[in-house]
């Protein structure tokens, strides 16, 4: 994906699904190695702690298993080990050296046993039915075109009863941090990004695409519309993130 004159991504409303999806990949490949520690001090480290609050969130009930989607380089999953000692993960993630990343995070912690990384397709998961007791997936749905059929296949793999969980950064609604929120995501987050990063293009479209992604409530709605039952919000540092718990209806007999 060719980036504009000033050195930027162009805005996802500006592009078709297919140029979004590539470049997504190219910006998720490019920045892999500096991808944690942006993360953690970007955010002040504030995502340590969303991901730790959705793993609380997290009921096993029956398979045992959870399913991080658009893993990066296994926060997620690592968290969800830690919190939950009797579970299985499976990460997947459709950028090859994220999922590497992860690999090798987890080997770190020694928890490779547990955790099973795999490069995957949000809008293909090669699962059967019901597989598992949580889906989740974190800061990854606002970079999928095609929302709604990600969230399917989200619902299709989880067993009835079991969760759908997205956390996801949302642009800030209260009126007295919205300028502020604004101008950092604009003006000091790319500034800090080139200090650190490569591809400090890549923080731009990080701000674009938050802009431009549904207020919570909108959001929460169309889970809904898909088909996922009792969508919950859980807003988190004066709404930067959002977590949404759904869960998926028992099967009538």
């Amino acid at each position: 994906m060719q980036k504009t004159k000033n050195n930027k991504y162009p805005s996802v409303k500006k592009i078709s699904e297919e140029q979004r999806v590539g470049m997504v990949k190219e910006i998720f490949s490019t920045i892999t190695g500096r991808y944690d520690f942006l993360n953690h001090f970007l955010s002040l480290r504030r995502d340590v702690a969303w991901r730790r609050f959705a793993v609380k969130k997290m009921v096993y009930f029956k398979t045992g298993r959870f399913l991080d989607i658009a893993c990066g380089t296994g926060d997620l999953s690592i968290s969800a080990c830690l919190e939950h000692s009797n579970i299985s993960v499976t990460s997947a993630d459709f950028v090859l050296p994220m999922v590497q990343a992860g690999k090798q995070k987890a080997k770190k912690k020694g928890l490779l046993g547990r955790i099973n990384f795999i490069q995957g397709n949000a809008l293909n998961l090669p699962f059967s039915d019901n597989a598992f007791d949580v889906t989740a997936m974190a800061f990854g749905i606002r970079n999928i075109p095609k929302r709604a059929d990600a969230l399917r296949e989200m619902l299709r793999v989880t067993a009835p009863g079991g969760q759908i969980m997205i956390l996801e950064m949302t642009f800030i609604q209260n009126r007295f941090f919205k300028l502020a929120y604004y101008i950092y995501l604009n003006f000091l987050l790319p500034l800090l990004a080139k200090i650190f990063s490569r591809n400090a293009a890549a923080y731009y479209y990080l701000a674009d695409s938050i802009m431009n992604f549904p207020s919570p409530e909108q959001f929460a709605a169309f889970m809904q519309e898909t088909g996922i039952s009792g969508v919950k919000i859980y807003p988190r540092t004066f709404g930067i993130a959002c977590l949404y718990v759904g869960k998926k209806l028992e099967e009538r007999i």
